[in-house]
């Protein structure tokens, strides 16, 4: 974790260096412009900012609470860098975050002036300068997850030691007889995914979900939390990205479930702003007098600091009682917010948050008998220990065989920071695991590969897509330049003298030949539609494609030469084409998935496609047509893609490109 923290921070300061205030605020690091709405004095005396941005402004960010950030003004050119040495910050913590305001937590006693020129209360500008507001590094991730490994190491007699001691294998899991069909929700679930659920219901330890792609892993999940919560009075429900908890609550609050999701959603939705805890707040019966206390301790606030042309014995007494008014006021409201936070807690059936979110002061003090993880198979074991320190038993939802976690610093990777708990838990208790095993997503062709390799052949595609390819999409596909018989088609480049570049500036590759093989048969099986996305039969979804490839450069230049395509670059105009990494489609599926394999040289070099769970996530995000562009010369140097070559020559859907002329190298 040492290493981790050392390395991330390195790449922070690199990354953030000469970044501008816009590419800042497009990554969520920075709000800009800002205007000081309320300024107050908290603990120690410290001041307190609540901070605004223009309400127009709706861009995602990362701010949460418990964030460090710091106050800057653009006054001397402001070009977003925190290491410059004479530009000066309020640092602080984020102690709130609703929509459009936050409020910040600073290290001063009082502001410096150059706070006061760039933006005044209500917003002014008087000298023309403006502030805006900088995430910096993140300290609170590493600290809380540091303190969760310090305390399971120390853990002796109690239930996090046994829980530490069969997650890692030293003692057996332990599972109750099951008694009768004890589930209680009705549910259309398939037998494995009701199996799932059913183990989850008897485990007494930990047991765990494993869902391949396409398999309903969070439907599967939700029910096992409706059946927990049928038993329990409140669970703990973890993710390691805000996206998984939000889709988790919105799931769990569709099916009724009294959810409060702590921490600060991604997604800018209704129905997720209704179940934060501020909205749980807000519409508690006492919000009304604690908004009161704090509008008149305000009030009292500014009374105390006005101007008068006479300043004497009395006003100075009466100034100091105003003061201790508003102190008196404010501390009232602030037991009045925890007594309501406390109450709207104690009521919910389900939390939700992070894995760090579970380190929240809110509920620092709660415990409970259940703690569910999602995506527990792409979570940093660290993180994973915080909310586990909470529970009496564990249930982890993922699959090892697709992303791992990300780790930034290649040593700690290799000492060991990349294997997950989720697969130490399985590889050392396969008992506590049940595989979901029917998908929903796939043709079956596009589905067998992934299942042979990495599934022992268990998967099987449900009928309603197990020959769903794009001629059942639509009729206009069943001709024979489409081949509809080709739910997976490999065009193999080998011998074509589509060779890589490298791309020194970026440390990149790129193929341009290879891109626009791939880009010419999209256009190809996209021609004849008559509009983007639009199938000739209107209950059927418009189609989308995926354009994936595993380098920034290729992707890059695939981009550039689609904006050239008449007929694609329509798709991409009207959204039904996005092209990304492999990272970017996690959790996502498309009607084609078209992928550039780009690695061609005689050294049989692959890089990082030799990761096959990466290449596991691209395939099996396509829903009825996967195409594959490689160099088969250098790819089968790895056995995965020899195999892969195999099963696509074994399902027919092998093709040999043969150049009429070798076109001229192109550049990228």
């Amino acid at each position: 974790m040492q290493l981790e923290q050392q390395e991330d921070q390195a790449q922070f300061k690199l990354k953030n260096a000469s970044a501008s205030i816009k590419e800042r605020r497009r990554r969520g690091l920075t709000w800009y412009p800002v205007t000081i709405t309320q300024e107050d004095i908290g603990f120690g005396g410290k001041v307190v900012l609540e901070l605004e941005r223009p309400a127009h402004r709706q861009d995602l960010h990362l701010f949460q609470v418990g964030a460090a950030a710091a106050l800057f003004s653009n006054a001397t050119g402001y070009s977003g860098t925190h290491s410059a040495s004479d530009r000066p910050v309020v640092s602080g913590v984020v102690t709130r975050v609703r929509r459009n305001k936050l409020v910040l937590a600073t290290t001063k006693e009082a502001l410096p002036d150059w706070v006061r020129d760039g933006s005044t209360l209500n917003g002014s500008t008087p000298n023309g300068n403006t502030l805006g507001i900088d995430l910096t590094f993140d300290e609170v991730s590493y600290r809380e997850m540091n303190q969760a490994l310090s305390a399971v190491m120390a853990a002796h007699g109690n239930r996090l030691a046994e829980l530490r001691d069969v997650l890692l294998g030293a003692k057996a899991a332990r599972f109750r007889e099951p008694q009768g069909d004890d589930l209680f929700y009705p549910c259309a679930l398939n037998d494995s995914q009701l199996a799932a659920v059913r183990h989850v219901v008897t485990a007494q330890d930990v047991a765990i979900i494993h869902g391949p792609p396409g398999t309903g892993k969070t439907t599967t999940l939700v029910q096992a939390i409706l059946e927990t919560i049928r038993r329990e009075r409140r669970v703990l429900v973890c993710a390691p990205s805000n996206t998984a908890v939000d889709l988790l609550t919105e799931k769990l609050a569709e099916r009724g479930v009294n959810v409060i999701r702590l921490g600060n959603p991604s997604r800018v939705s209704e129905l997720l702003l209704k179940h934060t805890l501020d909205a749980g707040v807000m519409a508690h019966a006492s919000y009304a007098k604690m908004h009161a206390m704090r509008q008149t301790a305000e009030q009292h606030r500014e009374a105390a600091s006005g101007r008068v042309r006479n300043f004497g014995f009395e006003e100075r007494e009466r100034r100091q009682w105003l003061r201790e008014e508003a102190r008196t006021l404010r501390q009232a409201a602030d037991d009045l917010e925890r007594f309501m936070t406390e109450d709207v807690l104690e009521s919910v059936q389900v939390i939700t948050c992070t894995l760090v979110g579970a380190s929240h002061r809110t509920i620092r003090h709660l415990g409970f008998e259940t703690v569910f993880i999602d995506e527990a198979a792409q979570a940093l074991e660290p993180g994973c220990w915080i909310p586990i320190a909470k529970g009496q038993r564990l249930v982890l939802a993922g699959d090892h065989h697709q992303l791992p976690p990300t780790v930034k610093s290649e040593k700690a990777a290799r000492e060991g920071l990349r294997e997950t708990l989720f697969e130490k838990c399985i590889q050392r208790q396969p008992n506590t695991a049940r595989m979901l095993k029917v998908q929903y997503r796939m043709h079956a062709q596009i589905m067998g590969f992934s299942s042979e390799k990495f599934y022992g052949s268990q998967l099987v595609a449900h009928p309603s897509v197990r020959h769903a390819d794009l001629a059942a999409y639509d009729p206009r596909f069943d001709d024979p330049r489409f081949a509809p018989d080709l739910p997976v088609e490999f065009i193999d480049t080998a011998g074509c003298g589509f060779s890589e570049l490298a791309i020194p500036e970026s440390r990149s590759t790129a193929n341009p030949e290879e891109a626009h093989l791939l880009l010419e048969r999209l256009a190809q099986l996209l021609a004849q539609l008559s509009e983007p996305g639009e199938p000739s039969d209107p209950d059927q979804r418009p189609l989308s494609i995926g354009v994936i490839a595993p380098y920034r450069a290729q992707i890059n230049y695939l981009k550039d030469a689609i904006e050239d395509s008449a007929v694609l670059n329509d798709w991409l105009l009207q959204r039904r084409l996005s092209v990304g990494t492999v990272d970017s489609f996690q959790g996502q599926e498309r009607d084609i998935i078209a992928i550039t394999l780009t690695r061609s040289n005689p050294q049989g070099e692959i890089g990082f496609l030799s990761d096959i769970r990466r290449m596991n996530v691209g395939m099996t995000r396509a829903r009825r047509k996967l195409l594959l562009v490689g160099d088969s010369s250098t790819l089968c140097r790895h056995p995965f893609f020899g195999e892969l070559l195999a099963y696509v020559k074994r399902v027919g859907g092998y093709r040999m490109f043969i150049p009429p002329t070798i076109p001229p190298r192109q550049q990228a």
